[in-house]
């Protein structure tokens, strides 16, 4: 048997019994050591997850860039692969990272992800490649501690992969309306908490802009009905931004708690 890799697969999760065990499969045996975060999931998650390892820690998700940070700190290994729960890493992409952490040439390394909405992969509107930065040298890596899509902080240069992570991340589009729902609410509360000022006019432009950029800019009308439904959402997603942070400023005008 060939030897395992040294490199900590990190996986943060909660309520994923349904996609879990595909992710775990996908890199046990691969990698020397799997590390899962679960943020306190009422399902079968954690025992999923000590079927294929014994680190399996219990924290709460406060703020997402702070518990990522604390989920790689737990890694034993200097080189960290990222993964959600609903991912997987193609066999091209195991190839090509056992390559890069030998050659040690870059601190980090972006990643392709392949994104489906039920069994279609979405192939324009900016969802593909969507490379994200997921292999990373720990020492040299840190997310920004903010609530909603955090920056990255790599010291050194960062290098690029060409294989994809298959990310299923969305069983149907109820369930991406509804991350769509989250992810607004976490917006609107990061405006709060750094002091943004946002304006009608500001979200109206930018909700447009996100359209049209959106549908033709990046050609999201190549994938039909699914191109239009995402490049929609896109706008929508300023509209409800802007909405939940009016209701979260009169709410903390009218002395009302619970705003952060």
């Amino acid at each position: 048997m060939p030897s395992q890799m040294p490199v900590s697969i990190v996986i943060i999760a909660k309520n994923e019994e349904v996609h879990l065990e595909e992710s775990l499969k996908s890199v046990y045996g691969w990698a020397d050591e799997i590390v899962v975060v679960d943020d306190e999931s009422t399902d079968k998650t954690r025992d999923i997850a000590r079927k294929y390892t014994d680190k399996v820690f219990s924290r709460r998700m406060d703020v997402e860039g702070r518990h990522r940070n604390w989920a790689y700190s737990q890694a034993k290994n200097l080189w960290v692969l990222s993964l959600d729960a609903d991912e997987k890493v193609t066999e091209e992409l195991k190839t090509e990272i056992s390559q890069a952490i030998k050659s040690n040439e870059y601190a980090a390394y972006d990643i392709p992800l392949r994104n489906y909405i039920g069994n279609y992969w979405v192939k324009y509107g900016g969802w593909y490649p969507a490379s994200k930065v997921r292999l990373f040298r720990k020492d040299k890596f840190k997310y920004e501690e903010v609530e909603v899509h955090p920056r990255v902080f790599i010291d050194g240069a960062c290098g690029h992969l060409k294989s994809d992570i298959i990310h299923k991340g969305y069983p149907d589009l109820e369930h991406f309306l509804s991350s769509v729902n989250r992810q607004t609410t976490l917006e609107a509360l990061k405006w709060i908490n750094t002091n943004r000022k946002m304006t009608l006019g500001l979200m109206i432009w930018r909700a447009v802009d996100r359209f049209f950029r959106r549908y033709f800019g990046k050609k999201s009308r190549k994938d039909g009905l699914y191109g239009f439904v995402i490049a929609y959402f896109d706008s929508l997603y300023q509209l409800l931004s802007y909405l939940k942070y009016r209701e979260m400023i009169n709410s903390r005008n009218n002395g009302v708690t619970g705003v952060k």
